[in-house]
């Protein structure tokens, strides 16, 4: 009954996918978010791209065969092989400000489509989140703090690049070992209160840990393990023990639907289904919308959750 309801208000003529209480969707956020219900979503958690092409075709093609591109291809360090990531590190003046336009544009869209008083969990880098949270602030949404995630990732830490040898002790920037994630919330009503907007619109606040005890900004985090990155590979897929503690704290009252407007290959989508959430995820990419067909429920099936009772209300 959840997921008919979901596919009658939130499909909106494109194609999808529901699973026992989400719905995917083929779709770009931009167009979806613009026509979908307003002021209908209890939540937002996505891990977005930057705006700077590195999801288009041509540059996933490169990447996947080590070509490249916007993609950097880094060396071994300490015997460790890394993964490719974007050229952050050098982006021009105009690139950082498509980069603020981009999330400006996409934040005025989330405002949109949230409820008073609805947070969103955004998952940056220590390179752009100043760009990225500003924007966002710049366009409305409160700025609330941030999340840490602790996760050594081993980026950074390299000696200067072709010069090894001669600078031995220097490191280019620091040894990566966390991770941002920006907290905004759409601001509640004038004059009302947090308690009569969890009345009202069950928004406002953030859910505590099942222990009773209060949802903490540092969350110690590991690396994902191999053995999701083989049921979903996608280039910045975050880990089910990470992802779920975060959607769990996203609805105060435990009701609701949480978007990923940026699914990817649907590991939010996957968390918000094993912990008993309504989800709504959103994916342009053709091969990471089908990837995501058999990733969610494999993913969400995996270390099952106990003991915690989710209901839900539609707009």
């Amino acid at each position: 009954m959840v997921t008919k309801q979901l596919e009658q208000i939130y499909s909106l003529n494109h194609e999808f996918h529901t699973f026992a209480k989400s719905i995917v969707i083929h779709a770009d956020c931009f167009a979806w978010m613009k026509a979908a219900p307003s002021d209908s979503i209890h939540a937002i958690v996505t891990d977005p791209p930057y705006g700077i092409k590195e999801y288009e075709p041509e540059q996933l093609e490169k990447r996947s065969n080590g070509n490249g591109g916007v993609w950097r291809i880094p060396p071994s360090f300490d015997g460790h092989s890394r993964s490719p990531l974007p050229r952050f590190t050098a982006l021009s003046s105009k690139e950082r400000e498509r980069i603020q336009h981009y999330f400006y544009e996409w934040a005025t869209l989330a405002l949109r489509v949230l409820r008073p008083g609805a947070h969103i969990f955004l998952a940056s880098n220590v390179l752009l989140s100043q760009t990225v949270f500003s924007a966002i602030a710049d366009a409305g949404l409160e700025f609330r703090g941030q999340i840490i995630r602790l996760v050594r990732t081993l980026r950074g830490g390299d000696r200067p690049k072709n010069a090894e040898d001669e600078f031995p002790d220097v490191c280019s920037m620091p040894r990566g070992c966390y991770e941002p994630w920006g907290i905004f919330r759409k601001p509640i009503p004038e004059g009302m209160t947090v308690s009569e907007c969890l009345r009202c619109f069950q928004t406002g606040g953030l859910r505590r840990k099942p222990d009773g005890n209060p949802f903490e900004d540092v969350i110690e985090s590991e690396r994902t393990p191999h053995k999701e990155r083989a049921i979903a590979d996608h280039p910045s897929l975050k880990p089910q023990s990470f992802l779920r503690q975060i959607v769990y704290a996203s609805l105060p009252l435990g009701e609701g639907i949480v978007l990923d407007p940026f699914m990817g290959s649907g590991s939010t989508i996957a968390a918000a289904e094993a912990i008993g959430y309504s989800a709504i995820g959103i994916e342009k990419n053709r091969e990471y919308y089908s990837m995501s067909l058999q990733a969610i429920p494999d993913l969400s099936s995996r270390y099952p959750v106990k003991g915690i009772q989710m209901s839900f209300q539609l707009p």
